[in-house]
C-alpha cells in the first residue's frame, strides 16, 4: 500500500477536493498537445528551439493585441470609450512582453544563430501577416506589404480587407468629428488604403483637448491611451532592431530585405503624428 502521508516540505491536499480525474483536463482545455507539437527545429541545433518558441510566443500575444485592439476600435465607433480604455491598456501590457522577449533573444549569439540559419530558408518575420494586420489596424498603410501572401489566400483577403477599412486613428478622428471638433470630411471620408496624412486641423483640435483637460476628459484619456500604444511599439520596433543588429550584424535578412538598414526606416513611421506635433504647440 502506498502511504500517502504529506512528508515534510510537502503541501497537504487531503481536505482541497481536488479534482484529481477531469472530464475537462487543463492540458484539454489549452490543447497543449497541439501547442507543444508546434516546435519542430529543421536542424539537429540546441538552439533553434530558442529561435522558435520565441517567435510562436510573439505570435500569440499578437494574436491577443489584435483582439484587443479591434475590440477597442469597435467601441470607439460606438463612443463607449471606458470598455476601450482597459483594451488599449492590455495592448500595451502586451506590448511590455514583446518587447522583453528580445532580451531572451539576444542570448543566442552569431555563431549560434549562423548554426541553423540555414534551415530558415526565406522565412522572414517580414512575412509575419498578424504583424501587418496590426500594423495595417494602427494606420501604417502600404498597399505592395500584401503581396508576400498573394501564394497564401486565406491571410491576403484578410489583410486587404483590414487595408481597406478604417484604422483606429481614423474612427477615432471621425469620433472627434462627431464630437463638433473641426475636422474635415475629407480626412474622415477617404480612400482608407491610402497612408493616412497629417491635418492642421486634426492638431488643433488635439491641442483644444490637450489645454481643456476637464471638458474632454474621456478624449484626453484616449489620446493618451493611443500615444502608449505607439510609443510602446516604437521601443518595440529599436529593440528588434537591435537585437537583429547584435546577433546578424549588418547581414541581409532571410525574407531579402536589408536587415537592420530595413528595421531603422521603420523607426521614422508615425501611427498617430498629431499626437506627437501637438506637444510642441501647447
Amino acid at each position: 500500500m502506498t502511504d500517502t502521508t504529506p512528508q515534510p516540505g510537502q503541501v497537504d491536499l487531503a481536505n482541497e477536493s481536488v479534482h484529481w480525474e477531469q472530464d475537462l483536463s487543463y492540458g484539454q482545455y489549452l490543447d497543449l498537445d497541439a501547442l507543444l507539437g508546434c516546435q519542430q527545429p529543421r536542424s539537429s541545433e540546441h538552439d533553434e528551439m530558442l529561435f522558435i518558441v520565441i517567435h510562436q510566443t510573439s505570435e500569440l500575444w499578437i494574436k491577443l493585441c489584435l483582439h484587443e485592439a479591434h475590440g477597442a476600435a469597435a467601441h470607439i465607433r460606438d463612443d463607449n470609450l471606458r470598455p476601450a480604455f482597459k483594451m488599449l491598456t492590455r495592448v500595451a501590457r502586451i506590448q511590455e512582453q514583446l518587447i522583453k522577449a528580445w532580451e531572451v533573444l539576444v542570448t543566442l549569439t552569431p555563431s549560434d544563430y549562423m548554426s541553423f540559419r540555414d534551415s530558415l530558408g526565406q522565412s522572414s518575420g517580414f512575412q509575419s501577416y498578424q504583424y501587418r494586420e496590426l500594423e495595417f489596424l494602427l494606420g501604417n498603410k502600404n498597399a505592395k506589404m500584401i503581396d508576400a501572401h498573394r501564394g497564401h489566400p486565406q491571410h491576403y483577403d484578410r489583410l486587404a480587407q483590414v487595408l481597406n477599412e478604417p484604422s483606429i486613428y481614423d474612427i477615432t478622428l471621425g469620433l472627434l468629428r462627431r464630437r463638433g471638433f473641426a475636422i474635415a470630411s475629407d480626412v474622415t471620408e477617404r480612400n482608407w488604403a491610402h497612408p493616412y496624412v497629417a491635418s492642421d486641423e486634426v492638431e488643433k483640435a488635439w491641442a483644444t483637448i490637450y489645454r481643456d483637460t476637464a471638458s474632454h476628459w474621456d478624449l484626453y484619456e484616449l489620446a493618451e491611451k493611443l500615444l502608449d500604444l505607439e510609443y510602446n511599439f516604437q521601443k518595440w520596433r529599436f529593440s528588434h532592431m537591435k537585437t537583429v543588429e547584435r546577433i546578424i550584424g549588418y547581414r541581409r535578412g532571410t525574407g531579402g530585405t536589408a536587415g537592420v538598414k530595413y528595421l531603422v526606416k521603420a523607426l521614422d513611421l508615425q501611427f498617430f503624428p498629431e499626437l506627437w506635433s501637438v506637444r510642441s504647440s501647447l
